[in-house]
C-alpha cells in the first residue's frame, strides 16, 4: 500500500487524544477516535493527537464547521484552525461555514516514528466566530513509492497577504482567502523529465481585473493563478535552477527564496494575488493539498465545479463587499448578483492565432443566450470588445440573465467574433464545444448543467454571429 493512513498503524500502536484545557479521552481503537466530535473554543482552544507514522509527506484531512461564522457578514467571516506538528506551526485553515466541510492540509515531510499533531482555535478568528467543531481528523502519509509523492514533495507553502493599507497581516481571514490548490504535469524537454505547475483559487481579488470583466472573460469572480513551477528529473528530483514563481505584474521570476525540505516558501504579496519568494509580517500560513488536477480538455474552472461550495463563497464575498448592482439589469455593465448568470464553458480556435499578450489588438469571442419566448440576446461581454474571450484553450464565461431566470429558461446559445481595436479583419473563430451551462441556486450552489454540445461552427467577417446550440 503506497499511501498509508495513520489509522492503519494505530491498531498496533494505539492513540492518545487530549483536549488541552478540557476533558481527556483515550481510545485504543482508531474508529472510536474518528467518530469523536471535538469542539474548540477561545477558552478551550486545542486538541492534540499523537500518532505513529511512516516516513513521507504528511496530509491532514479535517472536517470542520464553525459556530457564528458567515463569510457574507462583516466581523463573522471565518474562524481559523491552526495546525502544529511536533511543536512547529505548519498550516492554518480558514473555516468559512457553520456547515461542516472537508478540506485537506499538507503537513510537510515526516520521519518514521511518533508525531504529535495539535489543532487549535486560532486567535486570528474573526470576532463573531465562537467555536470550531471537528467531526473528522484523519492523518495520512504519502510515501516515496506513491505515484503522487513527487507532486506533494514540491507543493508550495503560501503565507497570507499582509499589506497594511489593505487590512494587515490577517486580511485573508475575511478577503481573498485561498480556497483550493492543484497541480498540473507536462513533459519537459529532457526525456523522462516533468514540469510540475501549482495553482491556487482565491475567493476574489481586491485588485487587478474588475469584477464585471472577471465574469465576462473568466466566468467567475474568484481569482485563479499559478504560483510555482519546477522541473523534476526521472528520479523525481528537482532540476537545479528550474524553480520559478508568478511575481507581481505577472512576471515569471526564478525562485531564490528558502525551502522547507523541498517545499518553496512563498507569500501572496499583491491585491491581485501574485506572490513573492520571501515571507514576513504574518503567521497566517496556508499549505493546501495539491492532489487535485483537471482533465486536459476542461477549463481551470472545472476545479470549482468539482468543489461547488467555492461558488457560494464567491457569492458571499461579492455580497459583503458590495460588488453587486442595487438594481440588477442585464443591459448594464455593472455586475449583478452572481446567481443571475449563466455559467458557460467553451472551446474554440482563432485563425490566425491571437498574440500571446492582450495588451494590443486581438480577435475575441463572446456568447449570447436567448430565453424562451423572447428574441433578445444577452451577451457575455455586454457589447464591450475587450470583455470578450481571447484564449484558445477551454475557457469559462458568464452571461448575465434577468433576475429570477435560470439555465432551464435558455433555449439557444449564439457565438460572435469580436475584433478588438480592429485586429485581424480576415480572422475566423471556430467554436467546437460547450462543455457545460448552469446557473446558481438560491443558496449559490451550481445547479445541474443543461447545456452540452460538440461540433464545429465557424465565425467569419461576413458571418460574424451564428447559432451554436438550441433546444
Amino acid at each position: 500500500m503506497h499511501r498509508l493512513r495513520a489509522s492503519s498503524l494505530l491498531c498496533l500502536a494505539g492513540l492518545v487524544a487530549t483536549f488541552v484545557g478540557g476533558t481527556v479521552a483515550t481510545s485504543a481503537h482508531p474508529a472510536a477516535a474518528a467518530a469523536l466530535a471535538t469542539t474548540l473554543t477561545r477558552t478551550s482552544p486545542s486538541y492534540t493527537l499523537t500518532r505513529f507514522l511512516p516516513a513521507g509527506e504528511g496530509e491532514l484531512t479535517v472536517t470542520a464547521g464553525a459556530a457564528g461564522v458567515d463569510w457574507s457578514v462583516p466581523e463573522h467571516e471565518s474562524a481559523v484552525l491552526s495546525v502544529d506538528l511536533d511543536g512547529k506551526h505548519v498550516a492554518d485553515q480558514v473555516v468559512l461555514t457553520a456547515v461542516p466541510a472537508t478540506r485537506q492540509i499538507l503537513l510537510g515531510a515526516v520521519t518514521a516514528g511518533r508525531h504529535t499533531l495539535r489543532l487549535s482555535f486560532s486567535s486570528a478568528a474573526r470576532p463573531g466566530a465562537r467555536s470550531i467543531t471537528l467531526t473528522r481528523t484523519d492523518v495520512q502519509v504519502i510515501t516515496p513509492t506513491d505515484p503522487q509523492y513527487t507532486v506533494v514533495r514540491y507543493a508550495p507553502v503560501l503565507y497570507g497577504r499582509t499589506n497594511a493599507d489593505d487590512g494587515g497581516p490577517l486580511q485573508n481571514t475575511w478577503t481573498d482567502t485561498p480556497l483550493l490548490a492543484w497541480h498540473e504535469e507536462s513533459a519537459a524537454g529532457t526525456p523522462g523529465h516533468r514540469i510540475l505547475l501549482y495553482s491556487v483559487v482565491w475567493s476574489n481579488e481586491d485588485g487587478g481585473t474588475d469584477t464585471s470583466s472577471l465574469m465576462s472573460r473568466w466566468g467567475r469572480t474568484t481569482d485563479i493563478e499559478w504560483i510555482y513551477r519546477v522541473e523534476v528529473d526521472a528520479a523525481g528530483n528537482r532540476v537545479p535552477g528550474t524553480g520559478v514563481y508568478q511575481a507581481p505584474l505577472h512576471l515569471t521570476l526564478p525562485f531564490l527564496g528558502r525551502y522547507e525540505g523541498d517545499h518553496p516558501v512563498l507569500q501572496t504579496c499583491t491585491l491581485n494575488n501574485n506572490v513573492c519568494d520571501h515571507a514576513s509580517g504574518t503567521s497566517l500560513r496556508f499549505f493546501p493539498a495539491v492532489a487535485l488536477t483537471r482533465p486536459d480538455d476542461r477549463a481551470r474552472e472545472e476545479l470549482m465545479d468539482a468543489n461547488p461550495w467555492t461558488y457560494r463563497v464567491m457569492w458571499q464575498e461579492g455580497l459583503r463587499e458590495g460588488r453587486f448592482e442595487a438594481h440588477p439589469s442585464p443591459f448594464t455593465v455593472a455586475t449583478s448578483d452572481s446567481r443571475d448568470y449563466l455559467y458557460l464553458e467553451t472551446d474554440k480556435a482563432t485563425t490566425p492565432a491571437n498574440p500571446d499578450s492582450d495588451a494590443g489588438k486581438w480577435l475575441g469571442t463572446a456568447y449570447g443566450a436567448r430565453l424562451a419566448g423572447s428574441p433578445i440576446l444577452y451577451w457575455s461581454h455586454h457589447l464591450i470588445p475587450t470583455s470578450s474571450i481571447m484564449r484558445d484553450i477551454p475557457a469559462a464565461t458568464a452571461i448575465e440573465l434577468p433576475p429570477g431566470r435560470s439555465a432551464r429558461d435558455v433555449v439557444a446559445i449564439y457565438a460572435t467574433r469580436v475584433p478588438v481595436h480592429g485586429y485581424s479583419a480576415d480572422g475566423t473563430v471556430t467554436v467546437t464545444r460547450l462543455a457545460r451551462g448552469f446557473t446558481l441556486s438560491a443558496f449559490a450552489y451550481p445547479t445541474a448543467s443543461v447545456i452540452s454540445w460538440t461540433g464545429s461552427v465557424t465565425l467569419t467577417p461576413t458571418v460574424p454571429t451564428a447559432l451554436v446550440w438550441s433546444r
